[in-house]
């Protein structure tokens, strides 16, 4: 599936955000889809690869790559839309939820969201996009995978980008574990990194069950491949 109708934009407030490593001008991007607009801010998207390793280099210069609007968010976030009757009065918990779309997306449908990061600066951002949508009612808690102590369990779990090193997948599989309500499931989006695929078949392995769909993001041009996840635990 192609993502169509995501717009950027300068947005018209606030204008910037201000770090212990300088002030970053914030731009706007507009998820649309099944007639509906959600707006989110944003210091840059990361739409191609090449825009990756420039945010990786970003990163090592203390620059909020954390607040990057990033493909796999907003794969995630597509995903989400097209699933209204799924989201309605569940319990959500999303995962280093960076700008907030996907858990914004599933709150103005009807769930109750979680949103989770171990960034302060990222939560504030993720609130700034909440109460830009409305959603008053989400709640933000600084957590880090490796010291977690959330013992609520959710419907859904939301994760987009979070594969990206081995060394945090045994944290990401113990908050599944931990934190899925009986008969919850997982929605993960990755850009089909190999240490994705590895985490995947650790979960069918175990006896999960994984479904995907594909979404491509970006410039027609070069489009972003994006998978969907969605896991199951063994019942």
């Amino acid at each position: 599936m192609t993502v169509e109708g995501g717009m950027m934009a300068e947005t018209d407030a606030p204008t910037e955000l201000s770090t212990t490593a300088g002030k970053f001008p914030l731009l706007e991007y507009r998820l649309r889809r099944e007639g509906r607009e959600w707006p989110v801010l944003h210091v840059g998207a990361v739409l191609t690869e090449e825009d990756e390793t420039r945010a990786i280099v970003r990163k090592t210069n203390r620059l909020p790559y954390g607040v990057s609007l990033w493909p796999s968010a907003i794969a995630l976030a597509h995903e989400v839309a097209a699933r209204p009757g799924e989201f309605r009065g569940r319990s959500v918990l999303e995962l280093g939820a960076g700008v907030g779309l996907p858990g914004i997306v599933a709150a103005t449908l009807g769930a109750r969201v979680v949103q989770t990061d171990r960034d302060e600066l990222v939560l504030h951002v993720c609130r700034l996009n909440a109460d830009r949508n409305g959603q008053t009612d989400i709640e933000h808690r600084e957590a880090d995978w490796t010291q977690w102590t959330e013992t609520a369990r959710y419907d859904w779990i939301l994760a987009a980008d979070v594969l990206y090193g081995d060394s945090l997948h045994p944290h990401v599989r113990k908050i599944f574990e931990a934190n899925l309500a009986p008969r919850g499931r997982v929605l993960l989006a990755d850009p089909f990194r190999p240490p994705g695929f590895a985490f995947l078949e650790s979960l069918e392995a175990a006896g999960w069950s994984v479904s995907f769909s594909r979404w491509d993001v970006g410039d027609e041009a070069t489009p972003r491949p994006v998978g969907v996840f969605e896991a199951t635990p063994p019942r």
